[in-house]
């Protein structure tokens, strides 16, 4: 059986319990908040960045993982792996992609593997997960491949947004429309189509999360019973905590597991964020292998 090394980024919002059962290459991304810059998830733990934003005015800034980072990775990763595998985050909201392919090409190799999941967040993160599982069991790295591909295309992430106002600030929304969302207690719902961040729906106020989030598990999942369900959340724990309990419950499926919005995504998301991420029964997502 061929050794095979995944590499992901932290975009992918893994948690560090699943990274280091699996010996995944967990790479960081660079953050710079009022000019100082830090590592997600290395020295910038996502409780600590939201108390950094939670004290200022400015917006975050994420910087991409350079094509130099990625061939040094690739060379060590190879010196004791047959194959390399990297789960990258979705092509459309970073440029993260562009650098692990520019990297492979330099370096001519067919041993290393790179998919476009077209995923964020945890969605990436789950995909990477179910990926170490399959390697751990046996299969090929073909083999893998192919169900990544299966699994990212029919990928559901549903986000409620908690707090509007990274939203504002990162201009994704009008001050106008934030003031407004505000004053009436609506929550934006997001969700990801094709690798694309798009509004789905708003529901009003933050306790209606919960109920919104397992209505369209069960009228979008594929079989919720044999699926690994990912969770995450920023700033508001129970509410990760309460949704999790309460797909356990209704649906009882094969696994949840929950994770906190790290800096990189958090730099746009934002404080109080839920997500929910699964498997829905159509295709949601053309994911790409290079």
């Amino acid at each position: 059986m061929s050794k095979v090394k995944i590499i992901t980024d932290s975009c992918s919002d893994l948690p560090k319990e699943i990274v280091d059962s699996y010996d995944i290459e967990f790479l960081n991304i660079k953050v710079n908040i009022n000019n100082q810059v830090y590592y997600d998830r290395h020295d910038l733990q996502p409780k600590d960045f939201y108390r950094l934003i939670n004290q200022g005015d400015e917006v975050p800034k994420t910087s991409r993982i350079t094509p130099e980072k990625f061939k040094d990775t690739y060379k060590k990763a190879l010196a004791e792996h047959d194959h390399v595998l990297v789960i990258a985050f979705s092509s459309k909201l970073s440029g993260i992609l562009e650098s692990a392919v520019m990297a492979k090409r330099e370096m001519d190799s067919d041993k290393i593997t790179i998919i476009d999941t077209k995923a964020a967040s945890v969605g990436q993160g789950l995909l990477v997960y179910q990926a170490a599982k399959w390697l751990q069991a046996g299969k090929s790295v073909e083999a893998v491949v192919q169900d990544l591909l299966a699994a990212a295309s029919k990928l559901e992430h549903i986000f409620a947004v908690g707090d509007i106002e990274m939203l504002k600030r990162g201009g994704r929304i009008s001050k106008t429309k934030a003031v407004m969302a505000n004053v009436l207690n609506i929550k934006p719902i997001l969700h990801i189509q094709d690798g694309e961040i798009l509004p789905y729906d708003k529901i009003r106020g933050k306790k209606r999360m919960i109920s919104y989030l397992l209505e369209e598990l069960e009228k979008k999942a594929d079989k919720p019973e044999s699926q690994i369900i990912a969770i995450t959340y920023s700033e508001n724990e129970e509410y990760a905590l309460k949704l999790s309990k309460e797909i356990e419950a209704r649906f009882k499926p094969q696994e949840i597991f929950i994770s906190e919005i790290g800096a990189a995504v958090g730099s746009h998301a934002g404080p109080g964020t839920l997500a929910l991420v699964f498997q829905n029964s159509e295709k949601t997502a053309k994911p790409e292998v290079y």
